[in-house]
């Protein structure tokens, strides 16, 4: 379980292909202090770690996840937002975020505004994934808010510090990104269809 704030940047260093699974190796400051066996959500894709040496770890994503997640498009060099799990006695400052990515979605739209940044996102709605005005959407990771809810968009409006902290900074018009829908919609929605 996660809250959709990113704890830090990490930085794509090796991507291993091995029959239908990338190794993906990340460098962050957490990487030493990660163990085996641990979830770490990458980009918002809940991943175990399988190694960690001299701050680096390496997670593996099977081929169901890189057919539903953008991490198939992960290339050398790039940054990941990286967010350990939660603890449960600690404050949820996001929302509730399962690391379970739902969709991929396009980014449309991009525009600097007088101090902050609105993002259009398109996605599949056949799938049954909705937004609502002012609730959740967990875009690579980041606990955002839908500022603009359409029937297979929405947008959202970020601040400078989640632009500055987070890899939104790198996320332009035709950029593919993770969408988890909030779990609470997800469960309402599903009620509704009975």
């Amino acid at each position: 379980m996660f809250t959709g704030i990113i704890e830090t940047l990490g930085k794509i260093t090796d991507l291993r292909t091995d029959q239908g699974n990338l190794h993906i190796t990340v460098e962050s400051v957490i990487s030493n202090e990660l163990r085996i066996d641990q979830s770490v959500a990458h980009n918002g894709v809940c991943l175990t770690v399988v190694a960690v040496a001299d701050g680096k770890h390496t997670v593996t994503a099977i081929e169901e996840t890189l057919n539903k997640t953008s991490l198939g498009h992960l290339k050398t060099g790039e940054p990941v937002n990286l967010e350990r799990c939660m603890q449960m006695n600690a404050r949820l400052d996001g929302h509730i975020v399962q690391g379970h990515v739902d969709q991929t979605a396009v980014c449309t739209a991009f525009k600097a505004l007088d101090g902050s940044w609105e993002y259009t996102f398109e996605y599949d709605a056949s799938i049954g994934n909705v937004t609502v005005e002012k609730g959740s959407i967990c875009v690579n990771g980041i606990s955002l808010t839908v500022v603009n809810s359409q029937a297979n968009s929405f947008s959202v409006a970020i601040i400078p510090y989640t632009f500055e902290h987070t890899n939104l900074h790198n996320v332009n018009e035709g950029s593919v990104v993770n969408l988890e829908f909030d779990i609470i919609g997800k469960y309402v929605a599903r009620l509704m269809q009975r």
